[in-house]
């Protein structure tokens, strides 16, 4: 018996072409090794009958808020994995506005070393550019890439003009991503509507052209110096049009399943659960982000999971955290509209795998294929049932989803060839690996 080893048998495969194999997958030290209509080998430690279950590969999240250090209270390491094995997500890239601010390579060691002691699914971390910090920025390693906030405020992260944000642009080669909202904007839209404590008026405080600004501003400097850039949650049809016609070769843009699935209508719905930053849109920005996820203006899907407690989204506005979970919800969210004929399987597992991979350069990530690493996630699409707050993992205890009924759950998921997560049991004895970026 070969220790480090595992068979899946009778599954539905994705493989790396996008066509699909009735058959078995085998695993030994971590990496897929033959891939057949039917396997023989007897020699696995471990194996699973995937009879009437669908393989794709480990769901890859690209923008994750994981609060740790310093605001464990909402989530952390331990916690937040546990939500991605069960979600499917088998990596992470984290970002950097955790206590301290992940600014320093002191500050990224002190990540990596937490999440290999707690993460049971593999991790990655931004460095965060300040105005202050240029020489962190292009040596800190390893990093998938340098987030900057131009806009809705991060104390000390926030890089909020051109003046400041051109040296970051000008200087190293690293990918930068951005959160892009126009921050002179939005805190003049936030005098305009002071005293406001509806929290529907954050989408008007925070509106299309707050975005669109920033977006604008972020591809005139890539431009300018060739530099590879990343736009995050996108959120607005405006962004998406501009981006159709002026999107270069070497920018991508992600989406979030919030923001092609929920709008200001979710404030009547769950009220200041329905906050994030940036805000939900109209329904017409859902049906333009899904026309540019469809064409591909947009490259691929993010969770922006970002946890905080009941109690702090019980305050009240304008005196509540933005953002919402997520790592465990995308996935069957995504392909219950797939199962719903909005796209397909394959666009699903592009969007949040295979793309992921591509764009932040992590090697054998991102598809089933033989040499690969053995990250996998097997759902079930034949099966439906609700989200439920006594189901979740997350420290923080609720979704924007609560009460949508999906399919496609995991029911396995793979890290390294190793079973994380297992018809509703985690495995905590498991340790993902810090990813690495070429």
């Amino acid at each position: 018996m070969n220790v480090n080893s595992l068979l899946i048998r009778q599954a539905q495969i994705l493989l790396a072409d996008g066509t699909w194999l009735a058959g078995d997958v085998l695993v030994r030290n971590e990496r897929i090794v033959e891939i057949a209509a039917s396997i023989s080998a007897t020699d696995a430690a471990q194996e699973i009958d995937a009879t009437g279950l669908v393989l794709l590969p480990g769901i890859i999240d690209p923008q994750v808020h994981f609060r740790e250090p310093g605001l464990e209270h909402k989530e952390d390491l331990t916690t937040a994995s546990y939500a991605c094995a069960k979600g499917g997500v088998t990596s992470f890239l984290e970002m950097p506005n955790t206590k301290p601010l992940t600014i320093t390579q002191a500050a990224l060691d002190d990540k990596l070393d937490r999440a290999a002691r707690k993460s049971i699914v593999n991790y990655g971390f931004f460095i965060g550019a300040t105005p202050a910090n240029l020489p962190d920025i292009r040596t800190a390693t390893p990093t998938c890439g340098i987030k900057v906030f131009m806009g809705s405020a991060h104390g000390d992260l926030l890089v909020d003009t051109a003046a400041a944000l051109e040296p970051i642009f000008a200087q190293g080669d690293r990918l930068i991503a951005v959160h892009a909202e126009d921050q002179a904007r939005i805190n003049q839209r936030k005098q305009e509507f002071a005293g406001s404590t509806d929290p529907a008026v954050h989408s008007q405080i925070q509106d299309d052209i707050a975005a669109l600004n920033a977006t604008k501003l972020a591809l005139q400097l890539s431009e300018k110096y060739q530099r590879r850039l990343h736009i995050l949650h996108l959120s607005t049809a405006i962004e998406v049009e501009y981006l159709r016609q002026h999107k270069p070769a070497w920018v991508t843009a992600e989406v979030t399943p919030q923001h092609l699935m929920l709008n200001t209508d979710a404030y009547a719905a769950i009220g200041t659960l329905a906050q994030m930053n940036p805000p939900l849109r109209s329904h017409h920005d859902n049906d333009v982000l899904w026309a540019g996820l469809l064409d591909g203006t947009i490259d691929f899907i993010a969770t922006d999971h970002a946890p905080h407690t009941l109690e702090e989204k019980a305050k009240g506005y304008p005196n509540i955290p933005s953002g919402m979970p997520g790592v465990e919800t995308a996935l069957p969210v995504m392909l219950t509209q797939a199962v719903a004929g909005k796209c397909t399987i394959e666009q699903v597992s592009n969007w949040m795998s295979t793309a992921v991979a591509k764009a932040y350069h992590i090697p054998n990530k991102g598809a089933i294929a033989i040499g690969y690493d053995a990250d996998l996630v097997l759902v079930d699409l034949e099966n439906y049932h609700p989200v439920e707050r006594k189901d979740l993992q997350t420290k923080c205890g609720w979704s924007p989803f609560e009460g949508w009924n999906l399919t496609g759950y995991p029911v396995y998921t793979i890290v390294n060839g190793n079973v994380v997560y297992e018809k509703g049991e985690i495995r905590s004895d498991i340790k993902g690996k810090a990813l690495s970026f070429i």
